[in-house]
C-alpha cells in the first residue's frame, strides 16, 4: 500500500473508527501513534440507546468495542494506521471474538464516513488478502459508520492508568512493545490521553 494514500500537503484533521476486541488495548497502541491527535474508545454499529457497557456486553446491540480516532493526514496516513491496525492492535482473523474476549462486540470491523476510506479498506484488505500475510481469511468488516457513541468515563485511557492490571499486561503492553519496534518513526513516548483534551 506504499503511495497507495500519500501525506496530506497541509496540516488538517480527520476521523476514523476501527474495532478490534477489547477498547482498551486498541486505544493505547494508537493513543501512541505520532499525528493521532485523539483516540476516543466507545461503540460503533448499534444505536445510541443501547451504547452502553452492560447491554454491549450482552453481544446483541450491533455494536462492536471501537476506538474513534483523530489524526493528522499530513502527519500520519490512513493507510498508515491501517498497516498499524492490521499488524499490531488485533488478529484480524479472529472471528467475533479477539484473545480471551468472545462475542460479536469484539469482532474486527473498519467503520468508514467516506467512499474514500472504504475503497482504501476494501484495498488493503484484498492485498493482505491476495499476499497471504496471515494463514486464515481476514474477517474484518468494512461498514458505513451510523454513529460513534463514546464510552464510560472510566473506560478512557484504561491501560495507561492500570499497567499492573493482570489483563493489561498479558494482553496489552506486548502490543505497545511490538508498535515501538516494528514502527519506531510512528511511535510517541509520551500517549495522548482522553483526560488531557
Amino acid at each position: 500500500m506504499q503511495g497507495a494514500d500519500p501525506l496530506a500537503s497541509a496540516p488538517g484533521s480527520d476521523t476514523v473508527v476501527l474495532a478490534g476486541g477489547c477498547f482498551w488495548g486498541m486505544q493505547a497502541v494508537f493513543q501512541h501513534v505520532h499525528g493521532v491527535h485523539r483516540a476516543i474508545s466507545g461503540y460503533a454499529g448499534g444505536e445510541g440507546s443501547t451504547a452502553q457497557y452492560e447491554s454491549v456486553g450482552t453481544g446483541q446491540t450491533g455494536h462492536a468495542e471501537s476506538v474513534q480516532l483523530t489524526f493528522d493526514p499530513s502527519q500520519v496516513s490512513l493507510a498508515q494506521l491501517l498497516r498499524i491496525y492490521f499488524s499490531v492492535a488485533h488478529d484480524p482473523t479472529q472471528v467475533n471474538r479477539q484473545g480471551p474476549d468472545q462475542g460479536s462486540q469484539y469482532r474486527s470491523a473498519i467503520f468508514y464516513h467516506d467512499d474514500h476510506q472504504a475503497l482504501l479498506a476494501r484495498r488493503y484488505v484484498a492485498q493482505l488478502e491476495n499476499g497471504h500475510y496471515f494463514g486464515a481469511p481476514i474477517a474484518t468488516q468494512i461498514l458505513p459508520l451510523k454513529g460513534f457513541y463514546a464510552a464510560e468515563a472510566y473506560h478512557q485511557d484504561y491501560a495507561t492508568l492500570h499497567p499492573d492490571s493482570g489483563y493489561i499486561a498479558r494482553f496489552d503492553l506486548p502490543k505497545l512493545e511490538h508498535l515501538r519496534q516494528l514502527f519506531p518513526r510512528d511511535w510517541m513516548d509520551k500517549p495522548v490521553l482522553v483526560s488531557q483534551h
